[in-house]
């Protein structure tokens, strides 16, 4: 059996990993957290009450369960205690189950201003990730600049450390960009109210993980956002952190000799919220349907998603650059009703050329149209359907077509919001 893996979505986000990380967590004893920060959001329902977790694994629900947040992952110490006392008042228990690594990076009130003061001076407005103070923090973490848990444990050097980033951001707030300055004091008062809850939480995440596993302890590692979302393999229009499956290694501080199992989420669809290359957008009656009926409207902003087909050549690329062992195919029942369903499997060129795979050069996605593989769709009923067997016939098709295009096997079927509703076709865990 494998012990350690890696659930990350392969398209741009919203592919459902959380409802697949909260099914399979029932089974394992640990859930880590890599890379990101606040800048997404999973909602899970406790005794009716639905609330939206930015930082904390839906996992923390279960007692069976210890969760962890690793170096990768950029924390924001007053929301991450906001969405413990929101659990704790749902009579879930957060302490002794809920672990950051010492070496998490801080978002402090000087990100807050930097980033509203950056968005002013540019004329930009902020909705949704930019909203989350990620940008100024992630770019700290390659500079001198940084603040992190472990500078927390000493005042005098935290007060230090942090008078000299206030007065470098203050410098850049005031002179360049025109705007207020931050106060020191208050900023240092603040953290230092709340450091012990922090700091107490803290552990050394590559050891804790190391010795779980000489105890053969199963452990799943958690991404956020998603492949093409990544700051190199989706650039220009990315997130700010890596979002494929060596994130979780750098993230954690774990060896990649100790990963057993790399699973990819992939919805039967696509959908995209930014303004990136979609080949094969929707547009008309077939969008609505599919927003509509996929609940496509982001969990940040309430931005309608725009909506695609699935497309074969990212599928391919993200198999590809994260090694996967195999797919979780996701909201296959948002498909039901379809007169057809259209398959990417190349793109034609304005001169006439087809290619199997992505453009090299972001120019060139203007150059490309889509070569659709077009199948019947099915007008029966696929929600909630646990059996393979039980799938309408042109339904199964698809399932196996994609698998055949691809070269992976798909390993569990999702087709509801239940948690229950899946099709398992690989018991890997």
């Amino acid at each position: 059996m494998n012990k350690n893996i890696i659930i990350l979505g392969i398209q741009w986000g919203d592919e459902g990993k959380s409802k697949i990380i909260d099914l399979l967590s029932k089974k394992v004893n640990y859930i880590v957290r890599y890379q990101g920060g606040n800048n997404t959001g999973h909602t899970i329902s406790i005794n009716n009450k639905k609330i939206i977790l930015h930082l904390i694994s839906s996992g923390t629900i279960y007692n069976n369960i210890k969760t962890i947040i690793g170096n990768g992952v950029v924390i924001s110490p007053k929301n991450l205690l906001k969405e413990i006392k929101k659990l704790e008042n749902l009579n879930i228990i957060v302490k002794n189950k809920l672990f950051l690594s010492t070496m998490c990076p801080l978002i402090l009130e000087n990100h807050i201003a930097m980033e509203l003061a950056q968005a002013n001076f540019f004329k930009k407005k902020l909705i949704g990730t930019m909203n989350k103070n990620m940008k100024p923090s992630c770019i700290d973490k390659i500079s001198e600049y940084t603040l992190r848990i472990d500078d927390l444990f000493n005042k005098d050097i935290f007060a230090k450390k942090l008078k000299k980033v206030i007065d470098y951001y203050n410098f850049q707030l005031v002179n360049f960009y025109k705007s207020n300055s931050v106060n020191y004091k208050k900023v240092l008062e603040d953290t230092l109210d709340i450091s012990e809850n922090i700091t107490k939480m803290s552990i050394d995440v590559s050891e804790f993980l190391y010795k779980a596993k000489q105890k053969n302890k199963k452990i799943i590692f958690e991404g956020i956002q998603s492949s093409f979302l990544d700051i190199d393999h989706g650039y220009p229009y990315v997130t700010y952190s890596n979002n494929t499956v060596g994130s979780a290694i750098t993230g954690t501080g774990i060896g990649p000799l100790y990963i057993n199992y790399i699973l990819g989420i992939v919805k039967a669809y696509t959908t995209r919220v930014d303004s990136g290359p979609l080949p094969t957008e929707i547009f008309g009656k077939y969008n609505i349907y599919i927003s509509n009926k996929g609940k496509e409207f982001s969990l940040i902003t309430g931005k309608k998603r725009r909506i695609g087909w699935l497309d074969i050549n990212f599928l391919k690329k993200a198999i590809v650059i994260n090694s996967l062992s195999s797919l979780c195919l996701t909201k296959l029942d948002v498909l039901d009703g379809l007169d057809f369903i259209k398959l990417c499997i190349a793109y034609i060129t304005t001169s006439g050329k087809k290619i199997f795979n992505l453009p090299k050069k972001k120019e060139d996605w203007n150059c490309i149209k889509p070569v659709y593989e077009i199948h019947p769709g099915w007008k029966e009923n696929t929600h909630g359907i646990t059996n393979i067997l039980k799938l309408p016939q042109a339904a199964f098709n698809y399932i196996k077509r994609i698998e055949e295009l691809t070269n992976i096997n798909i390993s569990i079927i999702s087709t509801g919001y239940d948690l229950n509703h899946v099709i398992m076709l690989d018991n890997f865990l």
